[in-house]
């Protein structure tokens, strides 16, 4: 699972990791991005592999009729199981035409102690800016005649690490690393090309610490530097 997120680097940041132009003049970092407020957040696709654009995380298949079925179906396509991307139909088209990248810094997730849970920032220790491997879809809204592009991040299963952090479900995002991105974005490769990239990225590539329960806050503003912080939970010592 993946439904919280980090890029806090400027728009020129990603364009030379990216290798592509982005025409956006409003770009803000996001110290937490928040899927569930379906957000536009930047992507790159093996359709135009040198344009930057944005997507609405929550994915929305062409095939959708209308605005309220889109409303329900976004949050239930912020994230695609590898296991299942090619079987489920609001996923098999994208997985095969419409892969893409999605930039970030970090992302959250939250380890269950004691009935309790406790926030983790997780990152890689040597890539301060990495990608997620993530789907996307175009749809076209009946009422407006809008084009709305739309995007989903695959999860896999967790390695060592994250295990241990998200210790109930134990899913982690799929990352795609910098030797790959060729892969990934190539329309040629085949369904087992594609596959043999669904793996959880190394363990000892990554890190992660505990942030305070801000994050969770429903009144306190979430997208703040603070949110980054690491706060020390003594109760975690003995895990």
């Amino acid at each position: 699972m993946c439904f919280h997120f980090s890029i806090t680097k400027e728009k020129q940041a990603i364009e030379q990791a990216l290798h592509a132009t982005w025409d956006e003049d409003g770009w803000k970092p996001f110290y937490h991005v928040d899927g569930f407020l379906f957000p536009e957040i930047p992507i790159l696709t093996q359709q135009n592999r040198t344009q930057i654009k944005e997507a609405h995380w929550g994915l929305i298949p062409h095939w959708i009729k209308g605005e309220e079925e889109a409303k329900l179906i976004r949050a239930q396509t912020l994230n695609a199981r590898t296991e299942t991307v090619f079987e489920k139909p609001s996923f098999k088209k994208s997985i095969l035409e419409n892969r893409c990248l999605i930039p970030a810094t970090g992302f959250f997730e939250w380890m269950d102690f004691g009935g309790k849970k406790y926030p983790h920032f997780i990152f890689l220790k040597h890539e301060p800016l990495f990608f997620f491997g993530g789907i996307a879809s175009e749809w076209v809204d009946p009422k407006t005649g809008e084009l709305v592009t739309t995007c989903s991040i695959l999860t896999t299963e967790a390695n060592e690490m994250m295990a241990k952090i998200h210790n109930l479900k134990k899913r982690m995002p799929l990352i795609i690393s910098k030797s790959n991105i060729e892969m990934w974005l190539d329309a040629k490769r085949s369904k087992a090309d594609v596959e043999h990239l669904f793996r959880a990225y190394p363990t000892e590539e990554m890190d992660a610490f505990t942030i305070g329960k801000r994050i969770t806050s429903k009144t306190m503003e979430r997208d703040v530097p603070e949110i980054l912080e690491s706060v020390i939970y003594p109760e975690l010592w003995a895990c």
